[in-house]
């Protein structure tokens, strides 16, 4: 069998090299270097990014063929006079520079100046060719083998099938997608990128009708148009930025096998033990009620802390991470890596390579939207939260109010020696407070500390 698919796949690419190789980027820039070893196993995915000429004009997704995901996200308020932030200013430069198409009817084109207490919100699509995945089965045997899966597990094969499906569909570079905002008004998004994602600040010209407002595709009603949920989080009050893998999700292995087992054959991804029960806590004491906020504008009701999941993973397993995220934890925004490469090694370089860099610049966008809360940080010993934490809390000062690192032992192909040493948080917190950062190793130990960051931020509030 796997001799039949090494010819078909051979003749395969022999025709499209044939007929467009001068026009293929096979070195997929955008995508981490895969390291060699997997490069020898994974099949190569070259054809998922469609040949856009230069000069194409962007045009609008066609519903019989096309599948967009719009992500969730958190709105905040368009800046007062005189609040100077030059990443925002950065962000809105570079939106305003996208190509854009002639104006369709309904579009908004109104714009909301500053301290007008208007909102704003950055929109995150992903686009597809809807079934246009070519080799999914040649995909999922070669992990099926390499995993070690019985032949005869049929459901976890399926299962394979299923998450790699948004690996290996065509990604859809130069399209633009119409989508309802809270049934309220109609904007456009994109177009996306040559990998098949687009980003952009829109302005929201209505004032929300609850915490929570739903936006979806005109033309793309689910499951092929995943809906986006925005939440609103006011100028004043707490914060949490969050890492998913072996801090809210087991993964235990830092392998390259390790991590697609995890990823692709485990039936349902578990928490780590304590962690919900711990957020549910951090979400409910960091909640500022309207007896305790000075603030007018939030006076008629609880301000509870936006949550942003900032994970290292690639966008395309956003409806696995999503529906983890909605089983065991608070509503948040789920950020993930724009990472697009031809070959499913990427995965894996994504997860490993540049990880404090990626995370830093993410966090620098929060910054943007959200300067004046208070954030709580929480990762583990893994990879590089710590020294992207430190990073931000220096770079920040007094914007970053607690960090948590949990100390992550047992786990395949960690040299915890290093990683879980004393010197590295020491160095990775050099020039904080001490009181600023805490290792832990059961989520029970830091209840009290959040209760503890809940007092000190009444008394802070109460003297502003």
């Amino acid at each position: 069998m796997d001799l039949v698919w090494d010819v078909v796949d051979q003749g395969r690419r022999a025709t499209v090299d044939l007929l467009h190789g001068h026009e293929i980027d096979h070195s997929a820039p955008f995508s981490p270097d895969v390291p060699e070893d997997l490069r020898n196993w994974l099949p190569d995915l070259f054809d998922r990014f469609p040949i856009i000429l230069p000069w194409e004009k962007p045009k609008p997704v066609d519903p019989a063929l096309h599948n967009v995901w719009i992500l969730e996200n958190t709105a905040f308020r368009t800046p007062a006079s005189g609040d100077h932030r030059p990443e925002l200013a950065e962000l809105q430069d570079a939106n305003a520079a996208k190509p854009k198409m002639a104006s369709e009817p309904g579009q908004t084109t109104q714009s909301v100046q500053p301290g007008s207490g208007g909102w704003e919100v950055e929109f995150v699509a992903a686009y597809f060719i809807k079934n246009s995945g070519k080799g999914l089965a040649h995909a999922t045997a070669s992990l099926v083998k390499q995993l070690n899966v019985d032949d005869h597990d049929e459901a976890t094969k399926k299962r394979i099938s299923a998450r790699l499906e948004a690996f290996i569909d065509s990604v859809l570079p130069n399209r633009t997608v119409r989508i309802s905002i809270d049934n309220k008004e109609e904007q456009t998004l994109g177009p996306s990128s040559y990998s098949g994602l687009s980003s952009g600040l829109l302005q929201l010209h209505f004032p929300p009708s609850a915490p929570q407002i739903q936006s979806n595709a005109l033309t793309l009603p689910p499951p092929f148009g995943l809906p986006s949920t925005t939440v609103f989080a006011e100028e004043q009050g707490w914060g949490i930025i969050s890492d998913i893998d072996d801090t809210i999700k087991v993964t235990q292995s830092t392998s390259p096998i390790g991590i697609l087992k995890t990823t692709f054959t485990v039936e349902t991804p578990q928490p780590i033990t304590g962690m919900p029960e711990l957020y549910v806590h951090i979400q409910r004491t960091l909640t500022l009620q309207p007896s305790t906020n000075t603030n007018t504008s939030t006076t008629q009701q609880p301000n509870p802390p936006p949550f942003f999941y900032l994970s290292a993973s690639p966008y395309n397993l956003y409806p696995f991470l999503l529906h983890f995220r909605n089983t065991h934890y608070p509503p948040g925004t789920i950020i993930l890596r724009d990472a697009s490469w031809q070959n499913l090694g990427g995965l894996i370089a994504s997860l490993q390579q540049n990880t404090q860099a990626y995370k830093a610049d993410r966090m620098t966008k929060i910054h943007s939207w959200l300067p004046h809360r208070k954030f709580v940080c929480l990762g583990d010993s893994t990879q590089s939260d710590p020294e992207a934490y430190g990073e931000m809390a220096r770079k920040y000062p007094g914007w970053i109010r607690a960090v948590f690192i949990r100390k992550v032992v047992g786990i395949a192909g960690m040299d915890e020696r290093v990683k879980n040493a004393a010197g590295r948080f020491e160095r990775a917190f050099e020039g904080l407070e001490r009181g600023l950062w805490h290792v832990f190793t059961e989520p029970g130990e830091l209840a009290g500390r959040v209760d503890e960051l809940a007092r000190d931020g009444e008394a802070m509030v109460g003297g502003e």
